[in-house]
């Protein structure tokens, strides 16, 4: 016959059960986390992050190399009527963008290119200026007319004489000739999207259909006129001019 164990016995069974599986399960779970020394260090001195300060953009410089440009080259006619123009490589001449840029202030640090063409009987000079945007517009250049004109060899010259004019169906700075230019003489200046012209001559002929030839600058379109009512017209209502006499 079995003998039965005492109560205390029977209890201390399942108590040591119980503790030995505490102490896997203790030993199975994952420890609390603690926060790391690193995380609480940073988040504890935090500083602001720098903002970076952006690199302004640099200023144009003037060139005063000049590369060939055949694209400028073919803009001007070889002849124009029964005239030749001379129209050298850029090797055969030692002018550059930077040097006729001085002429046009800010606008001349954008030239790129510059191509000359001449004709020595009657005496004319172009210069053909190709620029990097933003392009400039033919009114744009009225600050730097008397520098144009001293460039050309007229020393002495003011604003006063040029005036803007329509030529050729575009808008053109124009000089006349007066007593500090030799008989005939003109002057012109223009822009024309990406390019910019100087053009002095003693045939005003000879000027003129070369200028035509070249890019221009379209004239501004006019706007129209308000078309008038019938009572700014002075018509009367039809019911009036009806009702009988």
């Amino acid at each position: 016959m079995p003998i039965p164990l005492p109560a205390a016995a029977r209890l201390r069974v399942p108590l040591a059960a119980a503790a030995t599986i505490a102490c896997v399960l203790a030993a199975c779970s994952p420890a609390p986390l603690s926060p790391s020394p690193r995380a609480s260090s940073v988040q504890g001195s935090a500083t602001p992050v720098a903002t970076a300060t952006p690199t302004p953009t640099p200023a144009p410089t003037p060139v005063y190399t000049n590369p060939a440009d055949p694209e400028l080259v073919a803009l001007i006619p070889a002849q124009v009527g029964a005239v030749a123009l001379s129209i050298p490589p850029v090797n055969e001449f030692s002018v550059t963008p930077g040097d006729i840029g001085e002429v046009y202030g800010e606008i001349g640090l954008r030239f790129v290119a510059l191509q000359l063409a001449y004709v020595e009987q009657p005496r004319l000079s172009l210069y053909a200026m190709r620029m990097r945007s933003p392009f400039a517009t033919t009114q744009e250049l009225e600050p730097h007319l008397e520098t144009a004109a001293r460039y050309v060899g007229i020393a002495g010259l003011h604003r006063e004489p040029w005036q803007l004019e329509e030529v050729a169906d575009r808008l053109v700075w124009v000089r006349p000739e007066d007593d500090a230019t030799a008989a005939g003489t003109m002057i012109y200046t223009w822009a024309a999207d990406q390019y910019v012209f100087l053009l002095i001559g003693v045939d005003d002929a000879l000027n003129r259909g070369l200028l035509a030839a070249l890019p221009g600058e379209p004239l501004p379109t006019p706007t129209p006129r308000p078309s008038r009512s019938p009572a700014a017209s002075g018509s009367q209502p039809a019911s009036e001019s009806a009702a009988p006499s």
